[in-house]
């Protein structure tokens, strides 16, 4: 187009010579292929169909543009369009409709009308306005009331959906928090809960400060079918107040405050703890059960629970544990087994025969269960105590056994052989013990304090870590704290690099233990580091005459069923680990102070013992025997562990409270799981 003044004239177009002037030369066919009428023809089809649907498309966004008397008029017509049709069709093609011409479009009147709801009147034109008017009111008030009734529905899922609405329930247990804790936490409330679950319903509540769909795919996927026990998820903030009363605290039997994921947000736990106390008050009777990580908030998570509730450090239980486990390798297998619910665990009951009747009497009684001690009438465990301490009136027995219901007292109690008891033998000083920890995180400094503390005098401890200026100002802070307890060296290298590993001589140790990093947002997870370190150890050891034991720290019980292992290899799955804890004291608060005592590194811990040391080897012996011979030693024997299946998963040959009449061939090798004072 060009332009000529005020007018616009249309540019001449270039023509073929011999056309008209007016007509459009068709531009040629590409040169070896001739010219298709039928592609032609596709191609304008789609272009129509393309342009036609793109138009319908842009005049439906209009007319939803312009708001509901448009889009409510043009469906109205749109219904009309079909309607009216089909209700003529259907009069024409009735062998009883009338033969006049307006009886028939009376008939397609009141077929439209009541498709419609219209009324479908006919007579005078006001009869007929008027019934469309009050077919109209009645839908727009049945449309209005449906309408309500929708949206109030859908306001209601939606807020139950987002965990919003409160528990009304009493005597059920509270879980407050999120973190790798939850799904032990949740699996083993439900297996402790099935037998209550048994006598009527049963009820575990979550709030965590996440979607709340979201939590309960991930605790179906994790804990699966619950049984009768009902697992009701709220979402919210623990240390809100108002978050903190949906799920009904003060009527709880007891409530579990999981730790975070670093000991920097501790703080948060100090928080929901004071909320706690704000809502129960100081000296109401539920049960609170908490965890934090690091040293910084543990006295004012304590302060802020009150009397009544039980703050657990994880980073000293799970440096107790290591050393535990490195100073007595396979005793991973009898914790699991004690902190689970699945089998054997403590359980008080009330005390067999009259008051008056000594320790070792009461749990010769008990042909079922493993008498361990007392829980005094004021709360006041003993554990392990004299077998000559009488039992008072109100004082209740301590047993391992495998339920409450499965001890059942029995008088005489089972006979042992005394011709079977073995002698002890003499105290003999015990030699320097050697250690190789591969790894450094923050838990490493209380692992060589605790080291320095158990060990015999001379005992060595040797670090593997990489020198960052973290790890180094660490580990030079260790070595100056445990002083000459335990010589700390220092050895600089990644323990996950197989030259690291093979560079050492694991012959000389007592003991390896592996660390993983600490977790950090960003890096990877800490179980990666722990796991590619097992595995240059396990190729290390196969060329091995004398395997060294192997004590590994997980964070993740998914790693645990990976992990490369030799015959004599313990793991510490910390986070399961706290969560089978804290379910355990939610249950029992007595066994607070059982586990407190088990784990410290003096008083009455659990011990692997030599067999011989209690009974006659070679020879068949009752398990009541082992009982008599390991109590007039001061110790309390729970079961025992089989060298022939110390390497059959997954109890590893470990057997705790077989009953006391139970008769199996004792071999050298074999070892008793005791109760007792360290040597």
């Amino acid at each position: 187009m060009r332009t000529e003044g005020s007018k616009v004239v249309p540019q001449q177009r270039n023509h073929a010579p011999g056309s008209d002037t007016g007509r459009t030369v068709t531009p040629p066919a590409p040169p070896g292929r001739p010219p298709s009428r039928t592609g032609t023809t596709e191609a304008r089809l789609r272009h129509w169909f393309d342009t036609t649907e793109a138009r319908l498309r842009y005049w439906f966004d209009t007319v939803l543009t312009r708001g509901t008397p448009a889009l409510v008029g043009w469906l109205a017509l749109a219904c009309l369009l079909l309607v009216v049709p089909v209700s003529a069709l259907l009069v024409w093609t009735d062998d009883r409709a009338p033969a006049s011409l307006g009886s028939r479009i009376a008939a397609v009147w009141r077929s439209t009308g009541q498709t419609l709801r219209l009324g479908g009147e006919v007579g005078p034109p006001l009869r007929v306005a008027l019934s469309v008017l009050l077919a109209l009111i009645a839908l727009l008030y049945v449309s209005t009331l449906v309408s309500l009734i929708t949206t109030g529905i859908t306001d209601k899922l939606i807020a139950l959906n987002r965990g919003h609405s409160t528990v009304l329930e009493r005597g059920h247990t509270v879980v407050l928090g999120w973190s790798e804790q939850i799904p032990t936490v949740v699996a083993e409330l439900v297996t402790a809960r099935a037998a209550a679950a048994r006598r009527g319903r049963s009820v575990v509540t979550v709030l965590a400060d996440r979607v709340k769909t979201a939590m309960e795919d991930e605790l179906r996927a994790a804990v699966g079918t619950t049984g009768r026990t009902r697992v009701i998820v709220r979402t919210g903030r623990p240390a809100d107040p108002t978050a903190l009363a949906r799920v009904s605290p003060t009527a709880a039997e007891s409530v579990l405050v999981l730790p975070r994921d670093s000991p920097r947000d501790d703080a948060e736990t100090v928080k929901t703890l004071l909320s706690l106390t704000a809502a129960a008050g100081d000296e109401h009777p539920v049960r609170v059960i908490a965890a934090v990580r690091g040293d910084r908030h543990l006295a004012a998570a304590r302060l802020a629970g009150g009397p009544r509730a039980t703050v657990l450090h994880t980073d000293d239980i799970a440096a107790r544990l290591l050393v535990q486990y490195a100073r007595t390798p396979g005793l991973s297998p009898v914790h699991r087994e004690l902190l689970d619910f699945a089998g054997h665990e403590f359980h008080t009951l009330p005390a067999p025969g009259p008051a008056g009747l000594t320790f070792k009497k009461a749990s010769a009684r008990c042909p079922e269960s493993c008498g361990v001690g007392l829980v005094r009438g004021d709360g006041t465990v003993l554990l392990n105590p004299p077998a000559d301490t009488p039992l008072d009136p109100g004082d209740r027995l301590l047993v391992v056994a495998e339920d409450t219901d499965t001890t059942h007292p029995a008088d005489p109690p089972v006979p042992y052989d005394p011709t079977a008891v073995a002698t002890p033998p003499p105290p003999a000083p015990a030699p320097p013990e050697r250690y190789l920890l591969l790894g450094w995180n923050r838990r490493a400094p209380r692992i060589a304090h605790r080291l320095a503390r158990a060990t015999p005098p001379g005992s060595t401890l040797d670090v593997v870590a990489e020198p960052t200026a973290t790890t180094l100002t660490a580990v030079r802070t260790a070595t100056e704290a445990v002083g000459h307890r335990l010589p700390l060296r220092h050895h600089r290298g990644d323990p996950s690099r197989p030259e690291t590993t093979a560079a050492g001589d694991l012959t000389g140790y007592d003991a390896v233990i592996v660390l993983g990093p600490d977790r950090r947002r960003g890096r990877d997870d800490p179980d990666d580091h722990t796991l590619v370190t097992l595995l240059h150890l396990r190729e290390l050891q196969r060329h091995s005459a004398h395997p060294v034991p192997v004590v590994a720290e997980l964070t993740d019980d998914r790693s645990h069923f990976i992990a490369p292992r030799t015959a004599a290899t313990d793991f510490l799955v910390s986070g399961r680990t706290i969560g089978l804890l804290m379910t355990q004291i939610s249950q029992n608060p007595h066994l607070a102070a059982v586990f407190q005592e088990l784990f410290a590194a003096d008083g009455n811990s659990l011990h692997l013992r030599p067999a011989d040391r209690y009974v006659a080897t070679g020879r068949p012996t009752s398990f009541a025997t082992v009982v008599e011979s390991a109590a007039r030693q001061g110790a309390t024997a729970i079961g025992y562990r089989s060298h022939r299946h110390a390497t059959t998963a997954p109890h590893h040959g470990v057997r705790l409270n077989p009953p006391k009449a139970h008769v199996r061939h004792w071999d050298p090798a074999d070892q008793v799981v005791v109760i007792a004072p360290d040597d």
